[in-house]
């Protein structure tokens, strides 16, 4: 019996407890009309804590352990994997005040840690996680018993330490792991960019990924595996203009690289505002509209609130505010100091959504 790691996101996501066996399994294929095929498509597991919702990808490390596997939450909104390193290297090696590396760098079953090190800042008004850790290497497993793919050796961020901003209070162990897929590179070190992105294109494929619509009814306590959810490899009946997506082109920056954010207009309560919009499948049931305007403080608006998203690219997606667990709030950015405007996984359960690493594009499709 495979032996699972999970954690605890705080105020972020809840770990799956899922038992799972490591076994030999082919990836599935779907064959395109051009004969080009996608490197893999894979299933993600659907959790929901009862606060929030979740989708998570089994992730095992090759040569550490390849017998556990840990969970990670699949997040549209970062780029790069972040890895706890406990139970990946030896306990020695890992100290409160960083990873013992004796030189440049060690290599430790099968991974090669290095001297560099980063941190991440997750914020959030009034909180926030820092983690820290280093920058790493390895080849990594992707999926689990029902359908998984190795990556050659790739980039990852290796952290020893995740604590509440504020309260310097220590996470548990593996709760901040996270398969981050954006277009960009992680701000923990701009050599690490989305595993998918590693994968290289062949067969006709470009270098990328698409989500199937996820599924509201799979959302429960226990975890459900949902398959086909994840296409990794794009062939051209995806890009192809009668797709149904909708492409928008990203911007790039210095720092972080090209941005999952897109222009866009967002009408509610008859108010309108241009904002950068990111449609995040690793924040909970609340969506956040940045308002200048609006008093510094988070208000959610009313049940029944008709809110439009229009982009500059010409997508558009309605949807109606509900209760509990379906939260659309404003707020100004002098509060949150975050000018974006935050759509939930909510968004992932009535739309399609692409990227194309090649050629720095997020597809976007009603469905």
């Amino acid at each position: 019996m495979t032996k699972i790691n999970y954690g605890y996101f705080k105020a972020y996501a809840v770990g799956l407890g899922l038992m799972a066996l490591i076994s030999s399994c082919s990836k599935d294929r779907n064959p395109s009309p051009t004969g080009a095929q996608p490197i893999a498509t894979l299933g993600l597991y659907e959790k929901d804590s009862s606060i929030d919702k979740r989708v998570y990808i089994p992730i095992s490390i090759v040569s550490a352990q390849p017998s556990i596997v840990y969970f990670s939450a699949f997040d549209t909104g970062s780029s790069g994997m972040t890895m706890d390193a406990h139970g990946l290297i030896p306990a020695s090696m890992i100290t409160n005040s960083g990873i013992q590396v004796a030189g440049d760098s060690v290599n430790v079953n099968g991974i090669t840690v290095t001297n560099s090190t980063g941190t991440l800042f997750y914020k959030g008004p009034g909180s926030g996680r820092a983690v820290y850790g280093n920058l790493a290497y390895a080849q990594i497993t992707i999926g689990d018993q029902n359908g998984r793919i190795t990556t050659r050796r790739i980039p990852f961020f290796l952290y020893y330490k995740s604590e509440e901003a504020n309260t310097k209070t220590i996470e548990p162990i593996h709760s901040s792991d996270i398969f981050g897929v954006g277009p960009g590179v992680s701000f923990a070190n701009s050599a690490i960019a989305s595993p998918l992105s590693y994968f290289a294109s062949s067969n006709g494929t470009v270098s990328g990924f698409k989500l199937a619509k996820f599924s509201n009814a799979a959302f429960n306590l226990s975890g459900t595996y949902v398959s086909k959810l994840l296409t990794i490899g794009l062939v051209p009946a995806d890009l192809s203009s009668s797709s149904g997506f909708i492409m928008h082109p990203l911007t790039y920056y210095p720092y972080g690289g090209y941005s999952p954010c897109i222009s866009a207009n967002v009408t509610y309560s008859n108010t309108t505002v241009s904002t950068a919009v990111l449609f995040d499948t690793s924040t909970p049931a609340i969506s956040t509209i940045e308002n200048i305007n609006a008093s510094a403080t988070l208000n959610a608006l009313p049940a029944n609130t008709n809110i439009r998203i229009t982009t500059t690219s010409g997508f558009t997606y309605s949807y109606v505010t509900a209760g509990a667990g379906d939260i659309t709030q404003v707020a100004n950015p002098s509060y949150t100091d975050d000018p974006r405007a935050i759509f939930s996984i909510n968004f992932f359960t009535e739309n399609q959504y692409l990227v194309n690493y090649s050629t720095h594009q997020i597809g976007l499709k009603n469905d």
